[in-house]
């Protein structure tokens, strides 16, 4: 989207809808914190971490001294996803593309971030998601009947369609196979219940191989990208404690619009260990840099806005910690981002000429070896 012109419409259906009557809850099977800090889907362990876990818990410490690791991580953005994918595809063109060791994905870089992770073999894959105009369907018959009894603007059926019509066996396999090479897939959702940002090792999920596990990793994409009030919540389903249970999942932005270190390595003091080398490559789906409005007085503008101004100080602030890190321990640091002047949409939405448009940008930028800075704006 550009995401906050969707929760506009949100919020507008949802003021309607309060106006008529409280708005109705699904019913939940109940649980416990302490059911939830137990919890794990699958049956198994270690498919998923959180963001706020100890360092020791990312085994950062076993890195190779000999080999330097490349980290890219994918921000969310909506509709401007398109820009991330014209730089990976223009990277592929000028022969500069890097093949990561890890890659993340928040929101819209969730569903980049598998076929980014495979490389250039699913470039076109990615331009089809972002230019062919299937995108655009997401945000169609929006309903004030789904605002009164469901939790979603537009609800879900499109977006879990979109996910499974790019991944099926082919592609879990194809992530299983470079999960046991020792490389990592990442995607970010957030645990509505417990308020964590919950980091899923999709190459760990792609290996157990199963149809269940391609149901995960397809709910998990969905997840990462479903915008509250606009996309009804993805439940997951989990056992604590011999308690099954679902737990409530939403777009990874919510929490981290960007994925780049652990918490406890940004902002509790940690260092890098000594014998590991990275180059960490941040891919920002937006602008970064503050832009002059004229806002109406209305409180639509003024909460999209805000929403707005919010998540583009937050994505900032990861940033410029990740750069600070960066420097301190002597990690290469690569940013590429959408530059202030470039027009905005002329309208809400997944608009397909505007993301045909954004994606040449990022491509020519890319295919010209001006895809990455070296310092935060």
């Amino acid at each position: 989207m550009t995401a906050t012109g969707a929760i506009r419409q949100a919020v507008l259906l949802c003021g309607l809808a309060l106006a008529l009557a409280a708005c109705s809850s699904l019913p939940r099977v109940s649980y416990t914190a302490a059911d939830a800090a137990d919890s794990r889907v699958l049956d198994l362990d270690g498919l998923r971490r959180y963001a706020d876990d100890p360092v020791s818990k990312f085994q950062i410490d076993k890195q190779v001294p000999s080999q330097v690791q490349t980290y890219l991580a994918l921000s969310g953005g909506g509709a401007d996803g398109a820009y991330g994918v014209g730089v990976l595809n223009g990277l592929t063109a000028a022969g500069t593309r890097p093949t990561f060791s890890v890659v993340s994905g928040v929101s819209t870089g969730g569903l980049m971030a598998p076929f980014a992770f495979l490389g250039p073999g699913y470039d076109e894959t990615l331009k089809d998601v972002y230019t062919s105009g299937i995108a655009e369907t997401l945000l169609k018959d929006p309903s004030i009947m789904r605002v009164l009894f469901g939790s979603g603007l537009f609800g879900n059926t499109r977006l879990r369609e979109l996910v499974a019509r790019y991944v099926g066996p082919d592609v879990l396999s194809a992530v299983a196979r470079e999960n046991a090479k020792g490389r990592k897939l990442l995607i970010v959702t957030t645990d509505l219940d417990t308020q964590r940002t919950v980091i899923w090792d999709m190459g760990r999920i792609a290996a157990v191989g199963t149809p269940e596990a391609l149901q995960l990793f397809r709910d998990v994409m969905a997840a990462s990208a479903s915008i509250p009030l606009v996309f009804p919540p993805i439940m997951i389903d989990a056992e604590g404690q011999g308690q099954r249970f679902q737990e409530m999942h939403v777009d990874g932005g919510v929490t981290a619009p960007v994925l780049t270190l652990p918490d406890a390595l940004l902002f509790q003091g940690h260092a890098w260990p000594a014998n590991g080398r990275l180059n960490i490559y941040i891919l920002v789906n937006k602008k970064l840099e503050r832009t002059f409005e004229l806002v109406s007085n209305s409180t639509l503008d003024v909460a999209s806005r805000s929403i707005s101004s919010l998540t583009q100080a937050q994505t900032r602030s990861v940033i410029l910690s990740t750069y600070d890190f960066a420097r301190r321990n002597r990690l290469g640091f690569h940013l590429s981002y959408i530059e202030r002047d470039y027009p905005e949409p002329a309208s809400a939405g997944f608009d397909t000429a505007y993301m045909r448009a954004l994606y040449e940008y990022g491509y020519a930028k890319a295919a010209a070896g001006r895809a990455w800075t070296s310092t935060p704006p």
